[in-house]
């Protein structure tokens, strides 16, 4: 059995250039021995597990949707409202969602505490990831590929 204590793991950070985008995140399947970015099965887990933490007025990641990837999400305090295809809807400490591939969506904190959400990947090998605001391709790699038709950088288009 593999074990950790998510209250003693530190915390990463991201933000993206000009600062549009700012997360927290705790990854705990890393945590659990999982090796980042490897396609060995053996290395990874069936699913990915983080514990992401979302400052009031921050967006953690640009409007994307993933092409294999299903993603489940848990809210466990603050407020705030998911983007959708269909819209947007409020979240709040107990709300259960889930995305499959092919839906687009984004988190976003328009409250005035912390959003905490675990969220749930099944972890799929071969995923990208397709971003419809600047209409641009992520291609998991080990360098990360963002393409329109020539490759760019991530936040390109976005900010």
């Amino acid at each position: 059995m593999r074990k950790i204590n998510t209250n003693q793991m530190e915390e990463i950070s991201w933000n993206s250039p000009k600062g549009k985008f700012r997360g927290f995140g705790k990854e705990v399947s890393e945590g659990l021995g999982r090796k980042p970015g490897s396609t060995d099965l053996r290395e990874r887990h069936p699913f990915d597990v983080e514990i992401l933490r979302i400052a009031p007025g921050q967006i953690p990641y640009p409007y994307h949707s993933h092409s294999a990837q299903w993603e489940f999400y848990h809210v466990i305090s603050g407020t705030g409202t998911v983007r959708h295809a269909a819209g947007r809807t409020p979240i709040e400490p107990g709300d259960a969602f889930l995305f499959e591939p092919g839906q687009p969506h984004q988190l976003i904190n328009d409250g005035t505490a912390d959003l905490v959400v675990y969220v749930v990947a099944d972890n799929p090998i071969g995923e990208s990831n397709y971003y419809p605001d600047s209409d641009k391709w992520a291609v998991r790699s080990p360098e990360r590929r963002v393409i329109r038709s020539e490759a760019l950088d991530y936040f390109d288009g976005e900010e």
